[in-house]
């Protein structure tokens, strides 16, 4: 039996269905304004990027069955969009490709479906386009094929970069530890001590972008002496685990504190926070320290790691 929360969410997830279908023309008689259904667009589409394909391929692409794939090539065939033949070196493959009347048509369609989505752009100022843009990325990321390895960035913050930070750590930790506002004010402590006053000839912080979105973040501080360095406010979104970014992160700081002389670093958690252990240990730190506290709403045990450089 769903739950009442699920069925919440399907009804959500199904009212934005509803809206984009309508709002891109996919129910319209036509794509676009042309006599072509999305199906037929979507093969159009593919030929143009595959060049010559074979018929099974192209049915495995677009997730058609047989009986389907036949009838729809069968149409685009006769308008004369498409051409299919044989193969020379084995009779049982059919290849297709587009005739030059069909790249026609797709030129066209791409060019009345680019116009449609900047007139949809358009109606939005720059920040509210790119949160559609991050948004839709988010759902790409999250229900997406991931057969695709995604770009991954380091790069220094820019404005804006220390507030997504301190949300970020916030909400996170809230959903998956329970942790209540006192360690997002922690993490605005740190934050703000960094922006006001850090060394950037002996400091520096990571933001991790994915495809060009926010998706991670590490920073290197001066630790306890000025040999140590100290690894703060390591964070990998939901939606971007399982790329290797957290590793990628500590590293990155690890080798910006050997090259700039310390000799050792060093960074605090809790024991609670597995992933991250398991990343902190397979970097070669060695746990030093625990000790029980209460902090953030809950009874934790936390952990002094280092590492020699």
């Amino acid at each position: 039996m769903n739950s009442p929360r699920l069925l919440e969410r399907v009804a959500k997830v199904r009212a934005f269905n509803r809206l984009y279908t309508a709002l891109i023309g996919v129910l319209d008689e036509g794509l676009v304004g042309t006599e072509y259904s999305l199906s037929e667009a979507r093969v159009l589409y593919e030929l143009e990027q595959q060049g010559v394909t074979e018929v099974t391929e192209l049915r495995r692409r677009l997730g058609l069955d047989a009986g389907y794939a036949s009838r729809l090539l069968g149409r685009l065939e006769t308008r004369g969009l498409l051409a299919r033949e044989r193969s020379e070196s084995d009779g049982r493959r059919q290849l297709i490709r587009l005739t030059e009347a069909g790249r026609a048509a797709q030129h066209s369609l791409e060019q009345r479906t680019v116009d449609q989505i900047a007139k949809l752009l358009e109606r939005l100022g720059d920040e509210d386009q790119q949160r559609l843009v991050s948004a839709m990325g988010a759902i790409t990321n999250l229900v997406g094929e991931r057969s695709v390895r995604p770009a991954v960035v380091l790069r220094p913050p820019r404005p804006g970069d220390f507030g997504w930070v301190v949300e970020r750590h916030g909400a996170i930790y809230a959903r998956e530890y329970g942790w209540d506002s006192g360690f997002e004010a922690l993490v605005a402590r740190i934050v703000a001590d960094y922006a006001d006053r850090h060394d950037p000839r002996a400091e520096a912080a990571w933001i991790a972008e994915i495809d060009g979105e926010r998706a991670g973040s590490v920073f290197c501080v001066r630790g306890s002496d000025e040999r140590t360095a100290k690894l703060r406010l390591l964070l990998v979104e939901p939606g971007a685990r399982g790329y290797g970014l957290g590793r990628r992160l500590v590293e990155e700081c690890v080798a910006f504190a050997r090259a700039h002389g310390y000799t050792a670093m060093e960074l605090w958690t809790n024991d609670v926070l597995t992933a991250a252990r398991h990343i902190y240990a397979k970097t070669g730190f060695q746990l030093v320290e625990s000790e029980p506290h209460h902090s953030f709403g809950h009874d934790l045990v936390g952990e002094t790691w280092r590492l020699k450089l």
